[in-house]
């Protein structure tokens, strides 16, 4: 006999309703498709792969570079503007909406994740909290950015860091959890 669940039982859980925003068909059809066109395609088949995303409802700017390591939950909650590099081993776990700014530079094994569950409820309900990135954020190599957070124009986040809360413009910022250290300076031609 089970006994009975102090802290999680997930006999009891539930996926609310619309909570994908398409239906289980459609999410299916874009894993299938991510799987192939868009993994198996040539690392300079930028377009082609920004054609696979905006054809599933993400809205992608000019001049975007995404590798075709990088996964996408649910595109139709994505939104990148232009001239922004996405590196291999990216994922975008876009249970809410991820929006990336412009000019955006996020290197390899960056992971964006929305989605959360209420740990103090039994049946342990998931929810999201959208992320954004504002224009001119450097993202470097193994960040976590955690659900609701916006990092700021312009700022810098260490490598391995742990973004778990909002980050200001114009800094640099590093660790885990990632904190603001010093000013971004400011560039002319």
């Amino acid at each position: 006999m089970d006994e009975p669940r102090q802290y999680q039982d997930l006999s009891r859980f539930r996926m609310p309703p619309g909570f994908r925003g398409r239906s289980a068909v459609l999410v299916q059809i874009w894993w299938i498709v991510q799987d192939t066109f868009f993994r198996m395609s040539p690392q300079v088949f930028y377009g082609w792969r920004n054609f696979l995303l905006r054809l599933f409802g993400a809205r992608i700017g000019r001049k975007v570079q995404i590798r075709s390591t990088t996964r996408v939950t649910y595109p139709w909650k994505l939104t990148i503007g232009d001239y922004v590099w996405v590196g291999d081993d990216c994922v975008f776990y876009t249970l809410g909406e991820v929006t990336v700014g412009s000019h955006v530079a996020i290197a390899h094994d960056v992971y964006f994740c929305t989605g959360v569950h209420e740990y103090e409820r039994l049946d342990f309900p998931i929810g999201q909290r959208p992320i954004h990135i504002e224009d001119e954020v450097w993202l470097p190599n193994d960040i976590f950015i955690g659900p609701g957070v916006t990092i700021g124009k312009g700022a810098v986040v260490g490598a391995r860091s742990t973004v778990l809360s909002d980050l200001p413009s114009g800094m640099i910022c590093y660790g885990s959890p990632a904190k603001p250290v010093k000013p971004r300076k400011t560039l002319r031609d």
